[in-house]
């Protein structure tokens, strides 16, 4: 009776050893946005706001993977964010190589080269923004961790964690071509994989980059769970169904969350094809520009959400779903957030998407473009408000001298203006917000105990043209040849093409007044804005004196238990520290590179690291570079 009493005392003791040491390091970063919810949300506190200035570069990590767009085709773009876990940093390149580094020293311990093409055309030039990981608890896996990255070239190639070889038991010699299976890819470089694939159930979830604006019958945006150890396609769904007559794009281009308790997968999907005219795409489009609850075990469409109907703007769902908790009169809300580039934050119970704050449905402006039919209406949150204004007009044209506020406000006033979702005309039209945001994919994080969410948005205004047929292909030649600043895109199946361009004044500065960048704070239970200041400013950049407060681009931001909110994006160069309760900048140190990615922390031999990839991004006007940048105490 005792003999068998101690055995199990004893097997018990075995299984809670077993499960303590599965969990992940209080300390590591395992996931892209830390945990597979993508809360961006660090429980380490050794850095706080009384000792961040006390921050010092602990090592820097050069990868040799830069391109200036001069002996390769395209420009690279260092976005990716590190994941730590089982003592080891893990890092993917702009040439969508993988390091596996010394969080302690930054010193390799490994590296993969996929072997890229990188005199290829890919859309989004040389670019990835981070690897996955998953460790096999099965009794005698051949590989106790794997690693994952999906290529820029649409390969999923699964790695060995100790080695950096690829798993041979995965796929073919540890690889997948993930163009296998969807439609309507016609050349290299339109069909692209460059997020980090989602983890769970023993399930690598993959979406898609797809080239904007080419044409109606773009490649088709599937969403597929492939077997983690095997690589067998266990599952696919469509965002479009094949009946709805249209099957471009619409893709899942951002991160993709995770909720393992539930077994569910959070897709934000972009806009079907092509962008700018949808007559070839009637009705709302569903579930384009929305965010969908996928069973990760099946595929199966459990409820999706629409952000934008019948979209027009390239209002994409860019921005990654976060899974949180709201704390609302004394009840514990499971909660999906989801922003838009169109400045708009909507919170939905997990569970069946429905609305946590109520959402209303609005006119908006209708299109007069021949055979387009406008969505009537789109949806708008009563809360929180939107995070970045939403009309200017003539009058509020600025200019760093009268002369180019001027001119800036004789260019507004040509333009079609009707306010929110102003469809886009021949004779021009003014976007506000434009196409990168808004919320774009740069995304948010969230302190749980304080229920704030902080993110940063973009405010920038465009104009944007529909070109009749027979004048695109000059207008092509035009944009290309330099003649033209616009972005010139031919949507061929429809009867107009389109140009695009930010709207700047002769000097080259936005044509709305600064702050064109805004770092803001949401009380997310509340749904009231807590604190907004501007983030970046022009320093080194344009030539202005004193700089301008409010210039920052891509990359998201990181909150941790020492009540700080850590951020690049700032076209100035600089990482930056804010204080999370007041917005206080507390800390600032200039990087090799703007840091056009988000960071993460983690601890290593006893000490708190904040690390930042620093490489700019080749499609800004900004300097590029290659820099893995780590910070501690000193």
């Amino acid at each position: 009776m005792l003999h068998r009493a101690a055995i199990s005392a004893l097997a018990a003791g075995l299984l809670l050893w077993a499960a303590w040491a599965a969990r992940p390091e209080a300390g590591d970063w395992p996931y892209y946005g830390h945990d597979a919810g993508g809360s961006r949300f660090s429980p380490l506190a050794q850095i706080d706001r009384k000792n961040v200035r006390r921050l010092r570069v602990a090592w820097t990590y050069h990868t040799g993977d830069v391109s200036d767009g001069k002996a390769h085709p395209r420009k690279s773009a260092f976005e990716a964010t590190p994941i730590m876990t089982d003592g080891t940093l893990y890092v993917s390149t702009a040439f969508n190589r993988v390091l596996a580094l010394d969080p302690a020293t930054g010193a390799e311990r490994w590296s993969y080269d996929p072997r890229i093409d990188l005199n290829g055309h890919f859309s989004e030039g040389l670019m990835n923004r981070g690897v996955s990981t998953w460790a096999d608890s099965a009794a005698g896996a051949r590989y106790r961790r794997r690693i994952y990255i999906g290529t820029i070239d649409a390969r999923l190639i699964c790695l060995d964690a100790a080695t950096g070889k690829p798993c041979a038991d995965f796929g073919t010699a540890g690889q997948i071509d993930l163009r296998q299976g969807i439609r309507n890819i016609t050349r290299q470089g339109e069909y692209e994989e460059t997020s980090p694939p989602a983890v769970i159930d023993g399930i690598v979830v993959v979406g898609s980059g797809i080239a904007d604006n080419d044409r109606v019958a773009s490649p088709d945006g599937a969403v597929r769970g492939y077997d983690a150890r095997t690589g067998k396609l266990l599952w696919r769904w469509e965002p479009i169904p094949d009946d709805a007559g249209h099957t471009g794009a619409a893709n899942a281009w951002s991160i993709i969350a995770a909720d393992p308790e539930r077994h569910l997968i959070f897709v934000p999907t972009g806009s079907a094809s092509p962008d700018y005219y949808g007559g070839e795409r009637k009705g709302d489009g569903k579930w384009a520009n929305s965010v969908v609850a996928l069973d990760a075990r099946t595929g199966r469409l459990v409820w999706g959400f629409q952000l934008v109907h019948h979209d027009l703007w390239d209002y994409d769902s860019a921005s990654p779903p976060l899974l949180a908790t709201l704390v609302r009169r004394g009840s514990r809300i499971p909660v999906v957030v989801q922003g838009n580039k169109t400045g708009n934050l909507f919170v939905l119970h997990r569970g069946d998407g429905t609305p946590v704050f109520p959402v209303t449905e609005r006119p908006v402006p209708q299109s007069d473009a021949a055979g387009e039919q406008t969505s009537p209406a789109q949806p708008y949150p009563a809360a929180p408000p939107p995070l970045t204004p939403q009309r200017i007009g003539p009058e509020d044209a600025w200019g760093i001298t009268p002369e180019d506020r001027d001119a800036c406000r004789e260019r507004m006033t040509k333009l079609v203006n009707r306010g929110p979702f102003t469809p886009p005309t021949v004779e021009g039209s003014l976007i506000y917000p434009g196409n990168i945001g808004g919320m774009n994919w740069s995304g948010y994080a969230f302190d749980e105990k304080s229920q704030t969410l902080v993110t940063n948005t973009l405010r920038i205004p465009f104009e944007v043209h529909l070109i009749p047929r027979e004048r695109v292909s000059a207008m092509e030649r035009a944009s290309q040849s330099g003649q033209m600043r616009a972005e010139v895109s031919p949507q061929h199946g429809t009867p107009f093409g389109m140009s695009r361009e930010a709207l700047l004044s002769p000097k080259g500065l936005p044509c709305n007044a600064p702050p064109w960048s805004v770092l803001t704070a949401v009380d997310l239970a509340a749904g009231k804005v807590r604190w907004e200041v501007p983030l970046g400013t022009t320093e080194g950049m344009i030539p202005v004196d004193p700089p301008v407060r409010g210039l920052a681009g891509f990359g998201g931001p990181i909150v941790t238990a020492g009540g700080l909110v850590f951020i690049g994006a700032a076209w100035d160069g600089y990482f930056r520290a804010f204080d999370l309760t007041t917005g206080e900048e507390l800390w600032k140190a200039k990087l090799p590179a703007p840091a056009e990615a988000t960071p993460m922390t983690y601890l290593a031999g006893g000490k708190q690291y904040v690390v930042i990839a620093a490489g700019g991004h080749g499609k800004l006007p900004i300097p590029l570079g290659d820099a893995l940048v780590a910070f501690r105490l000193e």
